[in-house]
């Protein structure tokens, strides 16, 4: 049963042990948690809107005042402001700031606040972009032969945690495929022949082009990607490898960092460039090693550190966490 569908039986046998509707004027105290899984369900447009946000993510040289004029902006159009967090690169000069508010009452759509905004920010010398609502962007995983990756971020999109529309799995293997049924995602399965590795990209970009895809997610892909791939997608393909390089390289890093008897172990995410495994860090996690760890404890380990910063950097591109600049990224709370 979906999510809706619960919904609607838990609102069904609230009005047959209660005997009244969810919106009635009385409410029982001791029933607080079942009207707000039910209260969603009737909401009209212009109530959901209520809940929503807008999110601006921006850059510019530092310089005062700028967070009062935006501020101010805001508050003048009836913006009330949720989340505000910023940072200052005082070796570069540089300002970046994230800020969110609530969509109820403020006056301006979309494309009247590009053009509102605009006088402003060319005055100030701002690189900003703007996100209005919850709407759920178009993802595409990518994997090899290793699932926990992909089985991960599938769970957290099943239970909420990423706010996205996964609109197919790609694979170079057919190993993924019971899984992707079982989630009920779309499965493409297109082998990387040697020397056919161009034609397999091109049916891959077919396809994100033809569902409109707007991130791609390597989820232990171990094929590298083509500049000209890339170059289509900049600063929406997020990869996720170990943190062994560049001293351990090769199929079997944890075997090379087990013989030598490492005391840590990472992994990272990040952005991918046309530079193998040299795009801008999101983010990092180590776990610590001892003596007693055997090389299958060293692997498993590392297996969730993937997950880990994987489904975090997902998740933050996601909520528009993330300002790149230079090879280096602001990652905002």
């Amino acid at each position: 049963m979906n999510r809706l569908g619960f919904r609607i039986l838990l609102e069904r046998l609230t009005q047959l042990v209660f005997g009244f509707h969810h919106d009635d004027e009385y409410i029982f105290p001791n029933c607080c948690l079942a009207f707000p899984l039910c209260k969603d369900v009737h909401l009209r447009p212009e109530e959901r809107l209520m809940d929503e946000s807008a999110i601006l993510l921006l850059h510019s040289a530092d310089r005062k005042g700028l967070v009062s004029s935006i501020a101010n902006f805001l508050f003048a159009h009836g913006g009330n402001i949720l989340h505000a967090d910023q940072h200052q690169d005082a070796e570069l000069g540089l300002f970046f700031m994230r800020i969110e508010w609530s969509l109820r009452d403020f006056d301006l759509d979309e494309r009247q606040f590009r053009t509102a905004f605009t006088p402003l920010a060319e005055a100030s010398g701002l690189h900003w972009r703007v996100t209005f609502g919850r709407r759920k962007i178009p993802v595409a995983l990518l994997v090899s032969r290793y699932q926990h990756c992909l089985i991960d971020l599938l769970y957290r999109h099943q239970i909420g945690e990423l706010d996205c529309n996964i609109a197919f799995i790609i694979s170079n293997h057919e190993d993924a495929q019971p899984l992707a049924a079982f989630y009920g995602v779309p499965f493409h399965h297109i082998p990387v022949a040697a020397g056919r590795k161009d034609y397999a990209e091109q049916l891959q970009i077919e396809l994100l082009r033809q569902h409109e895809v707007e991130l791609v997610v390597l989820a232990r892909y171990m094929q590298v990607l083509s500049a000209e791939f890339v170059a289509l997608y900049p600063r929406r393909i997020i990869n996720v490898h170990h943190s062994f390089l560049p001293a351990f390289v090769g199929a079997k890093p944890y075997h090379g960092a087990y013989e030598r008897g490492v005391k840590l172990i990472g992994a990272t995410s990040h952005y991918v460039t046309d530079v193998l495994d040299e795009g801008p860090i999101i983010e990092q996690d180590v776990a610590r090693i001892s003596h007693r760890d055997r090389l299958e404890d060293l692997i498993s380990k590392g297996r969730d550190l993937e997950k880990i910063v994987l489904s975090r950097a997902v998740r933050w591109h996601l909520e528009h966490r993330i300002l790149c600049y230079g090879n280096k990224t602001v990652v905002f709370d």
